[in-house]
Order: C-alpha cells, then structure tokens, then sequence
C-alpha cells in the first residue's frame, strides 16, 4: 500500500480541511465583521433609566406577650423626618430601548418601566431626554414611550421574524449592567419558546449575550432589520450563560401600532380551552406527529362555537400557518383584527377539514379576575362557575366552586374528591365563590379536618378532609 510520508500527510490534511472550512455554507455565509451594521443601526439605540420613590421597609420586632413597643422604638420609627427606616427612598433602574419613528417613539420592555415615577433616555452622545409613556401591555411585556427630540432620530425597521431560521445570525445592543452600548453576536437557538408567565409566548430563543439592562434592546440580523426584543435570560448566577429570549419582531410590531393608536391593545377571541398534544395524544388522536392545538372546552356562544369547532378537534393550521406547538394559536389568535375572518384548519375523525371563523373580542377585564385557587396543604384546586363553565359542563347550579384538580396522593385525592366535583359547603358553611371559600379556610385551625358537600353528577355526598400539616 502506497504511504505518503508524515510531513505530507499533514500538509494534505491541512489543506482538505481549509477547503472545506471555505466552502462550508454556514461558514461561508458567517461575516467578517459587524462593525458596519454597528455603525449605521447602533445610534438607533438607547439606555433607559428610570426613578421611582418606594418606602424603606421598617424591620418587624417582636416583643414579650401582652408588652408593647417601648417608647424608645416609637419614637425611633414614628418621628417624622427621621433618616432612619421607613424613610422615601429613590430607586433608580437601567433598562435598553429602540427608536422607531424620527419623532421620537421608543419600544422597551414593560417591566423596564413599570412603576417609574421618572423616566429618561440616553443617548450614545450622552444626549437625554425625559420621556412620557405612550401605552404599556402587560402580557406581551411591551412598552412604548415618546421623547420630543431636538431634531429627526435615525429609527430602525421592523424585520419579518416569521422568517428567521434557527442558526440564522443575530446582533444584540443593549445597556447590560449600565455598560453603554455593548454590542453582542450569537445565533437563533430556537424559536417559540415559552416560559410559563403567559399566554402569549412565543420567544426566540439566542445565545447572543443578554444580561441584565439589555431589556429592551434590539435584536438585529445581518440586514440590519430589527426581529427581536430582548426580554429575557435563564440564569442561575444572575449573568449570561448563553440562553437568552426575545420578543419576535412581528408581535411587537402589532402591540406597539396598537398602542400608537389608541395606548392600549385589543386582542381577537376564538373561544376554546386547547392542551398540547403529546406522542400519546398525537397515536390516540391519528396524527402521524404531534402537532396541534387539542380543543378540550368550547365557550358557549363563542366565534368557535358558531364556526361549529367542536371538543375533540385538533387545530393544526390557522390561516395556513402550522400549528407546530400549542403555544403559538393564543398568539396568531390574539393579533388578527376583530371581525376578520381566519381560516382555520382542523384534524377531525382522521381527516383535515378547513373551517371560516369570524373572529370575536377578548374581554381582557373578565379574564383579568383572579377565577381559580389552589391549596397545596389539601392538593385541591378550585376554580369559580361561570355560566359559560356550567353550561359546558352540564351544571344546573350557576354559583359554587368547581374543582379543576386533585394532585395524586393528597389528602384531597385520599378524601375521594374528583375533577369536575361541585363544592356546595365547606364545614357545614354555604360555598358560593372564592370569598365564601376563603373565609371557610380562614377559619379553620391548622389541625382542623375540613367537612366538604359535594355535589357529583345528580347526587350529593360529604367527604371529610385531613389537611396535610395534621
């Protein structure tokens, strides 16, 4: 067998290597620098700082049974003026945020603003402004605020982040720990991500460095269009450990035109209570891949209902878009103007059907209302009957408390409580809401065994509750 010599092989080795290194798309594609997408986009961004008068706490001291606060202590915490605890306090934020029209609208995260008595935008030439607040909406954590500049701003343009690829890249600029300006790469790690805290999440996910203070900043790619908000890390020290989360561009974009309007946000309604559908579901379902949003409730009287979507439905598209994950229907949802039609495609006895739907209004209000509650000690959770919810469930009664969940082997469970149990009393006392609830609860002992009536199907039963701590 012919051997080329050592010397050779590594040279031929090297060479093959820098040629593939050369020819590799990914690579190939990587620029040799941001500098200049730096230069012409990065005065589109600012830092925001914020101000806000919050009261010191004053330390809680216990004293002896039937002994009151000595005179000394009062005196101490009560004297007006006194620089001492209890005392108004400035508290100062930093945050990031990025221009979008040459009069001077800003977009930041609401959490960045929230509660500011004061806010004021910096500019890379040290030029600021006090700035007013436009509209906020909480469930997006978008914000838009408004300086008057002295002249027309550089701004940025939205990009379509519909489009973006996972490995697509992507620069961050932001103010991370008050350090100005600070310009990072990375690549899209992944898209629609979600993190529990709402019902519209649909993050891009990066390993761009986003630390503390780069809230609100932009993301950009190479064509300088801005497809992100940074919003979010994971991190257990405080710092980037390269799992970072943007709001996508095309959902600030539809928040922030409707705050321009009229300062607050109007979402569309579709009327279902959906879950994710796993392997299991997809296999039980006839889903070749698990796909989709499963419909497990539809709302009376609802765009959903009236379209004629029923429980049992997977919805797998809406307006040709695939519903590749649960999470993303609340959002397309939530941004289609209402009264327009969506198309929505449906997965039904083993067969797609494509189904019209006149998109209804969102009662944020009624949502708004704190309807559910749950005990861990009794591993019970409750949720207040709506007519809607009796209705659904084939309920006569219009008042009581529903129980949406029993956790395995907790007293509850042990009790022999079910989903779907109607709560009438709790110890001999009428449940009718949450307030009735609670007051029950309050009034009980830690020890105390709990006497629930509970009305299952057409027929009442009393259970009898031994509370975890007893």
């Amino acid at each position: 067998m012919f051997r080329f010599p050592r010397q050779i092989s590594l040279a031929v080795i090297i060479v093959l290597s820098s040629l593939l290194l050369l020819t590799s798309p990914s690579l190939a594609s990587r620029p040799d620098t941001f500098a200049d997408l730096v230069e012409k986009y990065g005065g589109t961004v600012v830092n925001i700082y914020t101000t806000q008068t919050v009261k010191e706490a004053v330390p809680q001291f216990q004293f002896p049974k039937n002994h009151e606060m000595p005179e000394f202590f009062k005196k101490f915490f009560e004297q007006p003026g006194h620089r001492g605890p209890g005392r108004s306090m400035q508290r100062t934020s930093l945050g990031s945020g990025v221009i979008t029209s040459a009069d001077g609208y800003i977009i930041t995260n609401n959490h960045v603003i929230d509660d500011a008595d004061e806010i004021n935008v910096r500019f890379a030439n040290h030029e600021e402004y006090e700035a007013k607040i436009i509209g906020r909406d909480e469930k997006t954590d978008v914000a838009l605020i408004k300086i008057e500049p002295s002249e027309p701003l550089p701004f940025v343009t939205f990009g379509d982040s519909d489009k973006l690829r996972v490995g697509d890249w992507i620069i961050a600029i932001g103010n991370p720990f008050g350090f100005e300006q600070t310009v990072t790469a990375g690549i899209v790690s992944a898209k629609g991500r979600t993190l529990g805290a709402g019902a519209y999440e649909n993050f891009i996910q990066t390993d761009a460095s986003i630390n503390p203070g780069n809230s609100g900043g932009p993301l950009f790619n190479l064509d300088g269009e801005m497809v992100g908000i940074s919003t979010a890390i994971y991190s257990r020290s405080g710092g980037n450990i390269g799992i970072g989360f943007a709001i996508p561009a095309n959902m600030a974009r539809n928040v922030v035109e409707q705050l321009k309007d009229k300062g607050s946000v109007t979402r569309g309604w579709l009327g279902v209570m959906i879950q994710h559908v796993n392997q299991d579901l997809a296999r039980k379902f006839g889903l070749d891949r698990p796909i989709g949003a499963l419909v497990g409730e539809v709302s009376p009287d609802s765009p959903a209902e009236k379209a004629g979507i029923k429980s049992g439905d997977i919805i797998v598209e809406y307006n040709g878009k695939e519903i590749s994950q649960m999470s993303m229907l609340p959002t397309l949802v939530a941004q289609t103007t209402i009264g327009e039609k969506a198309t929505v495609t449906l997965f039904r006895d083993g067969k797609k059907k494509k189904i019209d739907v006149t998109i209804g209004k969102l009662d944020e209000e009624a949502l708004s209302r704190d309807t559910t509650q749950e005990s861990t000690t009794l591993g019970l959770t409750v949720q207040e009957l709506t007519p809607e919810l009796a209705a659904s469930l084939k309920i006569k009664e219009q008042e009581g408390l529903i129980v949406s969940n029993v956790e395995p082997g907790s007293p509850a469970a042990l009790a022999g409580l079910q989903r779907g149990d109607l709560i009438l009393e709790a110890n001999r006392q009428e449940i009718t809401s949450l307030e009735t609830y609670n007051e029950a609860m309050d009034a009980l002992d830690n020890n105390e065994s709990i006497l629930f009536l509970i009305k299952r199907k057409n027929h009442t039963k009393f259970f009898v509750l031994e509370p975890d701590n007893k």
